[in-house]
């Protein structure tokens, strides 16, 4: 049963007031008043079995060419920005860590992280110089944690590169094909970013239609 959207903290910023923002057959989503997060109510996330079972039929392969193209709208921004000898880890890599390959034939040491297909917690305790997230926030059922957790990876001067679809207004969300996945619980926008860069003190570019980057000072 899913809780009253007015029950229900932002999973983002944890503000206590969120609203009703859309209901169709298969689940509910709400909005914050604050960051403006549109997330799937708790009560229609999936399990994590379930979860693992869609992610498993997807086909994303290192060497596809068709993928490669596809990232390469985060991954050729990104390395025009990093300094030689930048070394970073790709979160949410999935099974087929072609971002992470590409990085690293661009002379970036990349290494990698998934929950379900790289596991290894004690990489996520280190400080990279840049960090990627592609097509993956958008499944985080608690994306503050997963935010906090990537900022403190990234070392001072650091680069983080963020690629999703950016959702817009209630009439464009009604038919938006991006929340007919089931994996996808947690839409991001622009004033969603915008805040998050402003509460964090971050350097922010919007490129293109779904890729953000996210530059940490030097110092704070």
């Amino acid at each position: 049963m899913s809780v009253r959207s007015q029950d229900v903290s932002c999973p983002l910023c944890e503000h206590p007031h969120t609203f009703p923002f859309w209901e169709d057959k298969q689940r509910r989503y709400a909005r914050c008043e604050r960051c403006r997060l549109i997330f799937v109510e708790p009560g229609y996330r999936l399990d994590a079995a379930a979860e693992k079972a869609i992610y498993d039929r997807h086909e994303n392969r290192v060497d596809d060419a068709g993928y490669r193209r596809f990232l390469s709208r985060l991954a050729a921004p990104l390395v025009e920005r990093l300094r030689p000898g930048s070394t970073g880890l790709d979160f949410g890599c999935g099974p087929g860590p072609a971002l992470a390959a590409m990085l690293y034939e661009a002379g970036f040491a990349t290494t990698t992280y998934d929950p379900y297909y790289a596991d290894y917690p004690e990489r996520l305790a280190q400080c990279y110089d840049f960090v990627t997230c592609t097509e993956a926030i958008e499944h985080f059922y608690q994306p503050g944690r997963e935010w906090r957790q990537l900022l403190a990876m990234l070392a001072p001067g650091g680069w983080l590169g963020l690629m999703t679809k950016l959702a817009r207004d209630q009439a464009a969300f009604a038919n938006w094909h991006y929340k007919q996945d089931p994996t996808h619980v947690s839409f991001f926008s622009r004033d969603t970013f915008l805040w998050l860069a402003a509460r964090d003190g971050l350097g922010i570019e919007f490129i293109g239609a779904d890729v953000i980057l996210l530059h940490k000072p030097e110092s704070v």
